[in-house]
């Protein structure tokens, strides 16, 4: 599994790829089906703007992917809340892929009504 980490208006020092790769690594615990994690940090260097750092994490899985987006004043506040958010997200992803792949198809349902038959 790789971990991206990618900055627009920003140098990325080896702190800021260090924090990212610590905290977004963490959703790995949560999903095993992870192929790449990528995260864009940006900065808006527009004065007016109070909330211009942004965090963006694009997770990518075997069937689909998820992605979270989240602005603060400092960059390592952007990166806890997208993934706290993330993190959410990953889980709700795992619980739908469970609960579709349990549903009950054509086969599995003629088989037990066939043992329901013969126990009675």
């Amino acid at each position: 599994m790789r971990i991206n980490v990618k900055g627009r208006n920003i140098e990325i020092t080896d702190a800021i790829r260090a924090y990212a790769e610590e905290k977004i690594g963490k959703v790995i615990n949560h999903y095993d089906q992870i192929q790449s994690i990528d995260v864009v940090l940006n900065v808006i260097k527009n004065p007016s703007v109070s909330q211009s750092h942004t965090a963006e994490v694009i997770c990518k899985f075997v069937s689909g992917s998820v992605q979270a987006e989240e602005s603060a004043e400092s960059m390592y506040a952007s990166i806890d809340l997208v993934a706290d958010k993330i993190s959410r997200q990953v889980k709700k992803f795992k619980e739908k892929q469970i609960t579709s792949s349990k549903t009950a198809s054509i086969r599995t349902d003629v088989i037990e009504d066939k043992e329901e038959v013969t126990a009675e």
